[in-house]
């Protein structure tokens, strides 16, 4: 019997009923003081038939925060808030993981306390502009003495989101956010512990990891990263040996899976043209269970599972404009077209009003 989408798989302690993860996607529709809202509650347990859901990246202090309108989960306000989302997505039947999340040097300075400047490893300004059509700020470069402090951030995050009932956590390390800041040569140019060597510039992404580890377990602990990815001004001189001892390392702490964003589509926001695939070498590194993302529909998702290129497929888009979407691949229905002018901000419109079959 073949492997696919529609077969089931452990996940540490969990079984998942399908390999269909619904990705994290920030949807700006949180409430005061970065809580989510009963329309949030909403919107998770109606696509909770996926075998996962990651819910959207959410803040791990004030100071991490980079947009208007995204959720924290770093004082007992916004664990309130996420405690209804994972009632509901629970009563459901669903399982469902929390993105930690730092954004770094690409916050927008008005959403930070007190006009705070945004912080990174270096004082390096990212080229382009903000979604607000302003330019990117440069960055204050964190001190060493500072970078205990940070972790303490996503040990924080990690404590609340296990009192709201999540199953697990999910560390962001990708995107141009400050984890991936680290990593990555073309941002970070320091010249102590934290910068310099694949070694040094990994080292926050893997303390930041450990510390998750030691409030949740291994098990109930993921990774995602973006080896390619130039979102948000990032480049790195040689991301093959970057990635591959990043992922060696995540192995060697056993985190439960790694999710790298890969783009399989020329138009992904995140594909990088010529970019030989680096998922095989990284699968290679990891050992444990490892989850695509980058434009699959259900023909490509099921040849990464089939073909043994991935033990998961995670599902961004598709999931925002198809609540029902396990039941749509299975019974090869059509799918519903996203509304691209309702993805960040609003209402229900958008949100928790895209039709189901039934």
């Amino acid at each position: 019997m073949s492997t696919d989408l529609s077969s089931p798989i452990a996940l540490g302690p969990l079984t998942l009923p399908n390999r269909m993860v619904m990705a994290p996607m920030t949807r700006s529709r949180t409430g005061d003081a970065d809580t989510p809202t009963d329309l949030t509650a909403t919107y998770y347990a109606q696509r909770a038939t996926a075998g996962l859901l990651i819910a959207e990246a959410t803040q791990v202090s004030a100071y991490a925060k980079g947009y208007p309108l995204t959720p924290g989960i770093y004082t007992k306000a916004p664990e309130a808030g996420w405690r209804k989302v994972t009632d509901a997505v629970h009563a459901k039947g669903g399982r469902i993981f929390l993105q930690l999340w730092h954004v770094g040097r690409v916050a927008l300075q008005s959403v930070l306390p007190d006009n705070a400047l945004p912080v990174g490893p270096s004082a390096i300004q990212p080229s382009g502009k903000t979604f607000t059509g302003e330019d990117y700020v440069t960055p204050r470069a964190l001190e060493l003495s500072e970078i205990t402090g940070i972790i303490e951030q996503y040990r924080n995050g990690a404590r609340h989101a296990r009192a709201a009932g999540f199953d697990g956590v999910e560390v962001h390390g990708a995107n141009g956010y400050l984890l991936d800041q680290f990593l990555r040569d073309g941002t970070n140019q320091r010249t102590d512990a934290y910068g310099g060597s694949v070694e040094n510039r990994a080292r926050l992404l893997l303390e930041v990891t450990e510390a998750v580890i030691n409030v949740w377990g291994k098990e109930r602990v993921g990774v995602r990263l973006s080896p390619f990815s130039a979102f948000n001004d990032m480049h790195d001189s040689d991301p093959v040996n970057t990635f591959a001892y990043a992922a060696r390392k995540l192995s060697e702490l056993g985190i439960v899976y790694l999710h790298i964003i890969e783009p399989v589509i020329s138009d992904h926001p995140m594909a990088l043209p010529g970019a030989e695939p680096i998922a095989p070498l990284l699968h290679e590194a990891f050992n444990g269970t490892l989850m695509l993302n980058g434009g699959y529909n259900k023909e490509t998702g099921n040849a990464a599972i089939e073909s043994g290129a991935a033990d998961l497929i995670s599902y961004g888009i598709p999931f925002l404009a198809n609540p029902d979407l396990v039941r749509r691949y299975a019974e090869d229905a059509p799918v519903n077209a996203p509304d691209q002018s309702t993805m960040y901000g609003g209402d229900a419109h958008g949100y928790t009003d895209y039709p189901t079959l039934t």
